[in-house]
């Protein structure tokens, strides 16, 4: 699946939900591999409570980790889709 390119200032500061519509947190940063370029990982800020009720990775900084591969569309909101959240 292919998104229409963002720049990075696209995202921050976005809401990230599921598909769903149930709130996650705000995209605060982007992880990705120096090597290539490869997208990794939305960092999310303030996650909700049923964000930090999923099995997602936590950072030191305890922002949630989402997966890249995850995301669905780029809109008004970051859309993700919580199935893929293996």
């Amino acid at each position: 699946m292919a998104l229409d390119k963002k720049t990075y200032h696209d995202l921050i500061g976005r809401l990230v939900v599921t598909k769903e519509g149930k709130r996650l947190g705000m995209v605060q940063d982007i992880t990705f591999e120096t090597r290539t370029g490869e997208l990794i990982q939305l960092v999310v800020k303030d996650p909700t409570p049923y964000a930090r009720s999923l099995n997602l990775e936590i950072s030191s900084s305890k922002n949630l980790l989402i997966p890249y591969n995850t995301i669905i569309a780029i809109g008004d909101f970051v859309v993700v889709s919580e199935e893929d959240f293996i």
